[in-house]
Order: C-alpha cells, then structure tokens, then sequence
C-alpha cells in the first residue's frame, strides 16, 4: 500500500481566548484507506460505538467528509491526532 503524505492540521479560524468556542473535527474520504480501518480509527479517537463511528465514515464516504468530532480546540486536537495515525486526511474548523 502506496504511503499517504497528509499535511499538517489546517486550522480555519482564529484561535482565540474564547474557551467555550466550539471547534469541529472534520474527515474527509479517501480512496487509501479501507472502510473497517476508518471505522475502527473513529472509534478509537472519540470513543463512539460501531454504530455511531459507522455512520460518521459512510457520511464521510458519501459526502466527501463528515464531522467526527465538536467541542473545546483541545479535544478536537487530540480526535484529530489519532485520527491521523494511520495518515487520515482531517481539518478543524471554528
């Protein structure tokens, strides 16, 4: 399997002092990966059930990307860290 080069987090927005400003995690499709290894991945950076982390990669996959994750920048950095273990593609928008 070819090696995926993905750049470093693109951060849309400002980071600011506003602690309780929402930020999300965003996953987008890729023709690298295979479907279980998203799945499982989604489960292992938020927690989520299979169901919930099924869903979330079908949108992805569908759609072209989906919101795995939403919350303080801090929790959106640590999904999308495990999320790029395996070189998943990932941005967080404000």
């Amino acid at each position: 399997m070819p090696v995926l080069e993905v750049p470093e987090s693109e951060i849309v927005g400002e980071i600011g002092d506003n602690e309780s400003h929402v930020w999300k995690v965003l996953l987008y499709n890729d023709d690298y990966h295979l479907f279980d290894e998203v799945v499982f991945q989604v489960q292992k950076a938020t927690g989520y059930p299979y169901r919930r982390a099924y869903e979330i990669t079908m949108e992805a996959h569908t759609k072209g990307c989906a919101v795995v994750w939403a919350g303080a920048i801090e929790e959106c950095l640590r999904v999308e860290t495990i999320l790029r273990e395996i070189g998943l593609h990932t941005d967080l928008v404000a």
